[in-house]
């Protein structure tokens, strides 16, 4: 029989990729996503097009805050709850109401929904951005817990919520810490895209900082893999980075992908934003003991075939979304 699984926030970037891995894998698939306006619905359809035609899919247009979760929960054996209101400088400031709700209540009421059923597990979607500006690397799972950002904190409070709810009820949560993931469907006000479309257009590089900051980043793939690992562990009540061995300079990366497009980048340094962390660099082990996970794909050819299907998808990644 195949497995049933619940994907929030299917129409984003790392739930519409894990949700056609499922697909591709045998498992049945409801998806749910609200289609919030952070950036253009028709980026989130265009995310969707694939699975709309696999018979395994079921979509489901709705608020986690609003929607019959009993009914959305019925036969579900693993749910993956990747929805959330995304993105740290926009967390501050009265936009912060809109994190608390689709972030710390959302992901509440789906654990309230959750307890009792025979659940095979329930994975969350977390952050490294929970760790904020630590200067604790690489980055363990133990490792102090202070995030810098608005958006940090609402993630952080899920992560508590998920072991709260595990601990009291035996919801059998796993949360995995993506580091910066990246490749096709990439949103479009992340770092790698807008370098992507803005190089690629002969536009200035607007760098936030020096430069010299650095990431770990993670090829979406892999943080998909990562995740159905978790799905089938028997891990429950743990908290694992997932990282793809990556940590290189932002300056690096659009000197790269300039190298990639044939074209030099133009860079403009402006002042570093509020909540931005200087370096990010994940501890894997306990992902790689507890789960088998070892990233396999490097920087080079992420970078490559995100590069590939952003000239491929130019309407959906630039006219739509200003330089």
């Amino acid at each position: 029989m195949p497995n049933n699984a619940l994907v929030t926030g299917v129409a984003g970037f790392i739930g519409s990729h894990l949700a056609e891995r499922l697909v591709a894998d045998g498992w049945n698939v409801r998806g749910v996503d609200s289609f919030t306006d952070y950036y253009p619905r028709t980026v989130k359809e265009g995310n969707l097009a694939k699975l709309r035609t696999e018979s395994r899919f079921e979509f489901i247009e709705g608020d986690l805050n609003l929607v019959d979760l009993t009914k959305l929960l019925n036969g579900v054996e693993v749910v993956f709850h990747q929805a959330a209101q995304a993105g740290v400088r926009a967390s501050w400031g009265q936009n912060f109401s809109a994190y608390l709700e689709s972030n710390v209540a959302a992901t509440q009421r789906l654990l309230e929904a959750a307890k009792g059923l025979p659940l095979r597990k329930f994975v969350f979607a977390s952050s490294s951005s929970v760790y904020g500006d630590s200067d604790d690397l690489p980055l363990r799972e133990e490792s102090p817990l202070q995030p810098i950002s608005p958006y940090g904190v609402t993630k952080l409070a899920c992560e508590k919520l998920c072991y709260l709810y595990y601990r009291n009820f035996g919801v059998p949560v796993i949360s995995l810490r993506y580091f910066t993931v990246y490749g096709p469907r990439q949103r479009p006000d992340m770092a790698f895209h807008r370098f992507i479309r803005w190089i690629s257009a002969g536009h200035e590089v607007t760098v936030y900082g020096d430069g010299e900051q650095t990431r770990d980043f993670t090829y979406v793939a892999d943080a998909v893999e990562a995740t159905l690992l978790a799905a089938k562990s028997d891990l429950v009540g743990e908290v694992l980075n997932i990282g793809g061995g990556s940590q290189v300079t932002v300056g690096h990366v659009i000197q790269r992908i300039g190298e990639i497009v044939g074209r030099e980048p133009r860079i403009v340094h402006e002042a570093p934003q509020h909540g931005d962390v200087r370096h990010t660099w994940a501890d894997t082990t306990r992902a790689r003991e507890m789960l088998g996970f070892r990233p396999k794909v490097d920087l080079e050819a992420g970078l490559r075939a995100q590069i590939a299907w952003q000239a491929d998808n130019s309407p959906i990644g630039g006219a739509e979304w200003p330089l």
